[in-house]
């Protein structure tokens, strides 16, 4: 079995991409961070919030479809986002070796070349 965070259904390039800039590079770091934490990271390293991504990555975490989230499910998960989002907000600029978010918005368009 593969130890690539592609390897959770559920989860792409983009993902693994976004969740490398974050420092976590294999499907099991992100189990044994949970959802919740790993999107933290997400979301320290300068990687855009998106309430769809959050929810997709417990539902694949799950091995549950992204739609499969509905209901009170959805309506908790929007709590703990945007509490989450409120969070990443107050807390200082990323100093991981001077990638801000102005980077991570520049590599994700192709505007510079990627670390």
């Amino acid at each position: 079995m593969s130890d690539e965070i592609t390897s959770i259904s559920g989860l792409g390039p983009a993902s693994a991409q976004g969740f490398a800039r974050a420092g976590i590079t294999s499907a099991q770091q992100l189990r044994a961070l949970g959802a919740h934490e790993a999107y933290r990271a997400w979301l320290a390293a300068g990687n855009g919030a998106h309430f769809i991504g959050y929810y997709a990555l417990h539902m694949a975490l799950q091995g549950r479809p992204w739609n499969d989230c509905r209901g009170a499910e959805k309506a908790n998960l929007r709590k703990s986002f945007d509490a989450l989002c409120t969070e990443a907000k107050a807390a200082p600029p990323p100093k991981d070796k001077g990638h801000t978010r102005l980077d991570a918005a520049l590599d994700d368009i192709g505007l510079r070349k990627k670390r």
